[in-house]
């Protein structure tokens, strides 16, 4: 999608690719299609879109970086070489085994790949640790498991071959190897990487913000750089009848796969359907706690994402005396299937996460905009950040808010010229209508190869976004031009 959609939606004009260490470059002719399996189990995008959407037009990294620019796309784009394509590359299916770790000859064949690939243009390396991504056969992808000597490697081959400031950016698995995930950010910080991982908070005490705070402060000093990315709000994934209904009994997969929403809703209109979906799902122990996490979006004009917790199901369910169930199915009928409803598996306690959002040395943009395409989608984030969090909620200033997701994240990302408003830079630029900035109702759409879907959510309060000086969206609306470069130079020691 050279429109770059849903991100040019919500006032991005560069977007930073390749996170969570999935990529679709380097790759050998023969790897494409095990690249394109792992972006389906993991990104929810379908292979066989991929394999049809994409002209595999490259072996290298800064191969893929010129097809991209080929594209002419709407924005301007940063890329990240991905830890699962280059340990497959070099090591082969049992890159993704739990307790093998790379021989000599396979890591020195990895450091010569991220070389390449930062020398191609790559802004640096990313790598997932996240235990719920897994390849098709459900082995962890690869780079989960790779031990220090390894990341340590390749994190000194970011620097020798871009310069202290290149990106070491992870998906860190923080519950069950806290200890390790720290230290490996320490020692990206030492060796001279722009160390950027994703993160939040939990539910307990603060949420962990003081110890972030310690951690962050002892690691910004002396030239060392540790960044955290984190979500604007409640986030992990929608359900609904348009992708995915949570309840997966025999009988709910069934209805999911009638061709329409519209027939979807027939279906639970008619009686003996709903009577057997409805019983299935309790026998087979309907929501659990999750009912207690789960928030419905409403079906107004712009989606309620109950930020003060009063919506969960469990709540909707015992104010009604009802088993949620009940209450989840003839919500679903009520909105003619539209509502989604939004599970808070991150960053649900907001005091916690709001004050994690203020410790200086955070970017509150993590945003997946093209990940995860059919589950959730945070694409519009800057304009949550802007219009809930920041005018009606004042977690930040305006001008805070503005600094942290232009001119900080330039600064992280090395990106040279940009980021602000000065004569002679990048006039990479938004006017925004800021009384009415707000996001709207996710959408999903069937616009891949193949039919494929995914959710796209637009916005209303930006009257115009400019792309090296062009005006690319005005009022929602594409005028044709795409200006965007792909970037391959950055600010480096």
């Amino acid at each position: 999608d050279p429109e770059m959609r849903p991100s040019s939606y919500h006032g991005v004009t560069t977007a930073l690719i390749g996170n969570c260490g999935v990529t679709f470059a380097p790759c050998g002719k023969d790897n494409r299609r095990y690249l394109a399996e792992l972006m389906e189990a993991v990104e929810d995008i379908a292979a066989d879109a991929i394999m049809d959407g994409l002209p595999w037009n490259w072996t290298t990294f800064g191969e893929y970086l010129d097809c991209v620019q080929s594209l002419k796309p709407t924005l301007n784009v940063v890329g990240m070489c991905g830890h699962s394509a280059i340990r497959f590359e070099a090591m082969g299916d049992k890159s993704c085994d739990e307790g093998v770790q790379a021989d000599d000859r396979e890591l020195k064949r990895i450091v010569e790949l991220v070389k390449e690939s930062v020398e191609g243009g790559a802004a640096g390396f990313s790598t997932s640790r996240f235990l719920g991504h897994r390849v098709p056969d459900g082995r962890l992808t690869p780079g989960t498991w790779a031990d220090p000597r390894e990341t340590r490697a390749i994190q000194q081959a970011v620097v020798d071959a871009g310069g202290r400031g290149g990106m070491f950016q992870v998906a860190p698995d923080m519950r069950t190897r806290y200890d390790i995930e720290r230290q490996m950010f320490e020692t990206g910080a030492e060796i001279g990487c722009q160390v950027l991982f994703s993160g939040g908070t939990g539910p307990d005490g603060d949420g962990g913000v003081a110890r972030w705070a310690e951690f962050f402060e002892r690691n910004n000093q002396d030239g060392k750089r540790v960044t955290g990315i984190c979500h604007t709000r409640p986030s992990g994934s929608f359900f609904g009848l348009a992708q995915q209904a949570f309840l997966r009994t025999p009988a709910w997969q069934e209805l999911m796969k009638l061709p329409s929403i519209a027939d979807r809703v027939a279906a639970l209109k008619d009686p003996a359907t709903r009577e057997k979906l409805v019983t299935e799902a309790k026998e087979n122990g309907g929501f659990g706690e999750v009912a207690r996490i789960l928030h419905p979006m409403g079906t107004d004009e712009f989606p309620d994402f109950d930020l003060e917790n009063n919506r969960n199901l469990q709540k909707l369910a015992d104010d009604a005396g009802k088993d949620p169930v009940d209450v989840y199915v003839e919500r679903l009928i009520a909105s003619e299937g539209k509502e989604l409803w939004n599970l808070w598996a991150f960053g649900g306690a907001l005091e916690n996460q709001w004050n994690y959002m203020r410790l200086p040395h955070v970017v509150p943009m993590l945003g997946d905009a093209g990940a995860h395409v059919g589950q959730f989608t945070d694409a519009d984030s800057p304009t949550f950040l802007l219009g809930e969090l920041t005018r009606d909620r004042g977690v930040y200033s305006l001008e805070e808010a503005v600094h942290r997701i232009s001119g900080k994240s330039a600064e992280v990302l090395g990106l040279k010229e940009r980021g602000e408003l000065r004569e002679g830079w990048h006039a990479d630029i938004n006017v925004i209508d800021y009384d009415n900035l707000t996001s709207c109702h996710p959408e999903y759409v069937n616009d891949f190869p193949h039919n494929g879907g995914r959710l796209v959510v637009k916005s209303r309060g930006y009257d115009a976004t400019l792309v090296a000086g062009k005006v690319v969206i005005q009022n929602g609306q594409y005028t044709g031009n795409r200006p965007g470069e792909v970037i391959r130079e950055f600010i480096r020691d």
